[in-house]
């Protein structure tokens, strides 16, 4: 239960920071209109409407969010060996679980997020003035290498014990000769 609990606070921690953000950037720009839960998840609401947005800093608003999390996923992977050890039960899932979606949740959200929902890859890539599809591609690039991240050093750090898909490498032979730290 505890994992359980961990777990949702994790995400609900992670879509504060990423939405969070969205209204924080969007504000000195005057776009910061209001927050609403959509089925696909949390989303802030600009004041521009999507077909009238111009300026380089929707890249700023779009970016800034997902910058954030992945950054915060960097750090509690850089202190893994650290966190492992707590003593917490408690704090430990939610430091992992804090880790796991930091790595992945953003690169996946710029990368397939676009062709379901459009999203942060839109005003990104608006705001830069570049094609979307150069925004997923790198992103895409940045969830691979993230996920093996996850499965060759976080899980293990934390010591989990797991065969799921997810959270195995998914490059084996190619990556095999990566140097990775041992956490046992």
């Amino acid at each position: 239960m505890k994992k359980t609990i961990a777990f949702l606070l994790a995400v609900v921690l992670f879509f504060v920071l990423h939405e969070g953000l969205h209204a924080l950037t969007a504000l000195p720009f005057g776009e910061y209109q209001s927050f609403q839960i959509r089925p696909l998840g949390f989303e802030v609401v600009f004041n521009t409407p999507v077909a009238d947005r111009t300026g380089s800093h929707w890249a700023l608003i779009s970016g800034a969010s997902n910058l954030a999390t992945i950054l915060m996923g960097y750090t509690l992977l850089a202190l893994a060996s650290c966190t492992a050890r707590l003593r917490s039960a408690f704090l430990q899932a939610l430091l992992f679980y804090l880790a796991f979606l930091g790595l992945l949740a953003d690169p996946l959200n710029l990368s397939i997020g676009p062709l379901i929902y459009g999203g942060d890859a839109n005003g990104i890539a608006f705001g830069l003035g570049i094609s979307r599809w150069i925004i997923q591609v790198v992103f895409g690039l940045i969830f691979l290498v993230n996920h093996e991240l996850v499965a060759r050093v976080l899980v293990p750090a934390y010591g989990v014990e797991t065969d799921h898909f997810l959270l195995r490498p998914w490059m084996g032979k190619i990556l095999k000769s990566w140097p990775m730290p041992e956490y046992r």
